[in-house]
């Protein structure tokens, strides 16, 4: 971009740019009015140096330049591109295809003005779906490493069997059992890594904050009872 063109984009096309944002411009989600200032401005210059490399910075007026930036923010379009299926995006949320909303946004407020936010009525206590699917992905790489008698042997496990009652099935003596019993242990600890116990019985942190938080809410509203 020339001297002439940076002039014109600084004096003559900024300053239109940022007096017209904060009164015609409708801010999406985060965004405040200095963010849309410096996209539509950045907007600006792709423009200007496209129109300098044309041969035509002097033919557009300064004014058509921040009238059409102004036109592209307020479609939701920005500097850095624009998508109408990006759920997070200015234009779908303009659209109406989607609409976000805070955690922290209250839902409702019951006697004793006790106020329930979002994050209070779609949190549940139930394992979290990713997990479960990581651990069952462990877990049959896991059992893939086995023999076909340590497969039986946890197979009987699983439906309640004791390791003699799964040794009879199989027809292992008590003195066989142990030394597979021993042999699948070792293997559990090279495969899972030495603090699997300690993950197992580990409660995990999202938990305890939900309860802590809960305890909370209710101390609060004995207190007001």
């Amino acid at each position: 971009m020339s001297p002439q063109a940076g002039w014109i984009l600084q004096e003559e096309i900024a300053p239109r740019i940022a007096g017209a944002v904060p009164r015609s411009v409708l801010s999406i989600g985060a965004e405040d009015s200095q963010e849309l200032i410096a996209d539509g401005i950045c907007m600006a210059a792709k423009m200007v140096d496209r129109l300098e490399q044309q041969n035509k910075i002097g033919k557009v007026s300064p004014g058509n330049v921040s009238y059409y930036c102004l036109q592209h923010l307020k479609s939701g379009r920005r500097s850095m591109g624009s998508s109408s299926v990006d759920v997070h995006g200015s234009q779908t949320q303009l659209n109406g295809t989607t609409i976000l909303h805070s955690l922290n946004e209250v839902v409702s407020v019951v006697e004793g003005d006790e106020i329930f936010e979002l994050q209070d009525v779609i949190s549940q206590d139930e394992e979290d779906p990713a997990e479960i699917a990581c651990r069952k992905i462990d877990w049959d790489n896991f059992i893939s490493q086995l023999s076909l008698e340590e497969m039986l042997v946890i197979t009987f496990l699983l439906i309640g069997n004791s390791f003699r009652e799964a040794g009879r099935e199989i027809g292992w003596s008590d003195s066989m059992m142990q030394t597979c019993r021993k042999s699948i242990g070792r293997k559990i600890l090279d495969f899972m890594g030495s603090d699997i116990l300690a993950d197992i019985v580990r409660r995990p942190g999202w938990k305890i904050g939900l309860e802590c938080e809960r305890e909370r809410l209710a101390c609060r509203a004995d207190r007001r009872g």
